[in-house]
């Protein structure tokens, strides 16, 4: 799932070497912790946030079919 995460994200940027995807484990789930460059933090979000939505929907698609909870969050 993180190496989903990074592959996306790193099409999207200007700066792929200061992508950084943390993994945290909670009681609810697994937590993804995503970090870019400050001058990319735009086009992660992406318009009112459709992009990050989309990365969102993708990887909790993925993660419904291995029977996971997981989010995805920008630092």
């Amino acid at each position: 799932m993180k190496e989903l995460i990074e592959y996306m994200v790193t099409a999207l940027v200007d700066h792929p070497k200061q992508v950084n995807v943390s993994e945290r484990t909670t009681e609810d789930g697994i937590v993804y912790e995503l970090s870019v460059a400050k001058e990319d933090l735009g086009k992660v979000i992406g318009r009112q946030g459709r992009v990050i939505r989309a990365i969102r929907t993708v990887v909790r698609a993925t993660a419904w079919k291995e029977k996971q909870r997981v989010w995805v969050k920008i630092v």
